[in-house]
């Protein structure tokens, strides 16, 4: 009876192994502002520093909360994208206008923005 259910279900896995992962898919503007972090203090640094361009397809920045533009980023790794926001990268200004945030505030923010939890 095992043997007859291992079977069945090979050909399944097999299939199931055919067809590729699914991929993130974009955001859209709304989306990403509708996203804010639960943390009131992270809030705060989020709605007077980030939101404005994390929020704004336009801007270049990548959508808060969009894997599809995050995901390449953070397997740069988490220390790579604080020094981008600490030194500035491309159209990202350094610092990213926070001016008060220290180097934990921003990897809790990038970690948020690009969905990573924690």
């Amino acid at each position: 009876m095992m043997f007859e259910r291992a079977c069945l279900l090979l050909p399944a896995l097999a299939l199931a192994a055919c067809h590729p992962a699914p991929t993130a898919q974009p955001l859209t503007q709304a989306q990403a502002a509708a996203r804010h972090p639960a943390d009131v203090g992270l809030a705060t640094l989020y709605d007077g520093s980030c939101r404005a361009c994390h929020t704004n397809r336009d801007s270049g920045a990548p959508l808060s909360g969009d894997h599809a533009q995050w995901d390449v980023r953070w397997a740069k790794g988490p220390d790579v994208l604080l020094q981008h926001a600490v030194a500035g990268y491309n159209g990202m200004p350094a610092g990213g206008q926070c001016t008060t945030c220290t180097p934990a505030e921003y990897a809790a923010l990038i970690r948020f923005m690009a969905d990573q939890g924690g």
